[in-house]
Parts: structure tokens; C-alpha cells; sequence
């Protein structure tokens, strides 16, 4: 039997949780647009950040689970606030008119890695609260965890490479853009 008692406050618990739901749904979509935007111009990359996307599903997957379990309900409306930021982030300047800039992959990697380091946090919490509620696996939060530390190393990796690509300056390319900013 296990001793450990349910004293986690799922009122604040909850809307804690639902900010990260709504942050994991951003995070997947952010995902699945950069590997499909760079899957001619950089089929490595996309190789690279498809699976990742794949695994921030399946964490927003557990991440339902776990809320199903702690019998925190869903709350769509930050959902929904989630995606129209996502899709609102899509409008920001970024020095190219017409094409995408190469500062795009960069700034989208970026955006992913704060995704993620978000959800470790969210799983540290957990797994701090797991000391005292027998509702939370400490066992699969450390699995979570882990992963999101792989998906951060790969991540990071990927965006150092973009580094050198973004700010890399062709012939073909003046030497000095104008900012739509």
C-alpha cells in the first residue's frame, strides 16, 4: 500500500497544469510547421525536429493523462488562447518579405527549446508533488523528465547549426538588411 497521502491543492494545481496544456499544444504545432517549412531547404533538420514534435505530442498526451488522474479538468478556453497565440506569433517581422528569412529556423528552435524547458519544469513540479500525493508515478515523471533533457540536447544542437546558417552572408545577399521591425 502506498503511504503517501493526496494533499496536492488541485485548484491551483489545475490551473497550473491547464497553462502547460495550453503551452504544449503551441509547442506541438510550432513543431510540426518548422519540420514541414524546412523539409525542402533543410530535410536534415527536419529529420532532426519531426520526431521531437512527435514526442511533445505524446508528452502532451501524458500530461492529459495525468491530469485525468489528479481529476483536474481540461480548460479549453486556454487551449484555444494557446493556438491564437501560436498563430499570431506566425506574423512577426522578420527581415524577409516575400521568402522565409534564414533567421526563421533559428528563432522557431528557440522558441521550441523555451517550450520545452517549460515542460521540465512542469515535470519537476510534479515530481516534487509526488512526495505527497500517490496519484503521480515519480517513477514515469523521472521518465518525463528525461526525455525532456534529450529533446533539450537535441534542440540546443540543432539551433547552434542554425547559428551559422542565419547569420552566415552570401554574394548574393547585401550586406546589411532593412528590418521590417
Amino acid at each position: 500500500m502506498d503511504d503517501r497521502p493526496n494533499l496536492t491543492d488541485t485548484d491551483l494545481l489545475g490551473i497550473y497544469l491547464n497553462d502547460h496544456l495550453a503551452g504544449a499544444g503551441l509547442a506541438v504545432d510550432r513543431a510540426r510547421i518548422l519540420a514541414d517549412a524546412e523539409s525542402e531547404r533543410d530535410p536534415a533538420l527536419t529529420d532532426a525536429v519531426r520526431p521531437i514534435a512527435d514526442e511533445i505530442a505524446e508528452d502532451r498526451a501524458e500530461l492529459l493523462k495525468i491530469m485525468r488522474g489528479l481529476e483536474v479538468p481540461v480548460r479549453r478556453y486556454k487551449i484555444v488562447a494557446g493556438r491564437l497565440a501560436e498563430r499570431v506569433g506566425r506574423l512577426k517581422a522578420n527581415g524577409r518579405l516575400v521568402r522565409r528569412s534564414p533567421l526563421s529556423p533559428m528563432l522557431e528552435l528557440e522558441l521550441l527549446r523555451l517550450g520545452v524547458e517549460g515542460k521540465a519544469a512542469a515535470w519537476r513540479t510534479l515530481r516534487r508533488l509526488s512526495d505527497a500525493d500517490n496519484r503521480l508515478d515519480p517513477v514515469h515523471l523521472d521518465d518525463l523528465l528525461e526525455r525532456a533533457h534529450a529533446q533539450l540536447d537535441t534542440l540546443e544542437r540543432l539551433r547552434m547549426r542554425q547559428v551559422t546558417t542565419a547569420f552566415q552572408q552570401t554574394d548574393d545577399q547585401p550586406a546589411h538588411q532593412e528590418s521590417l521591425a
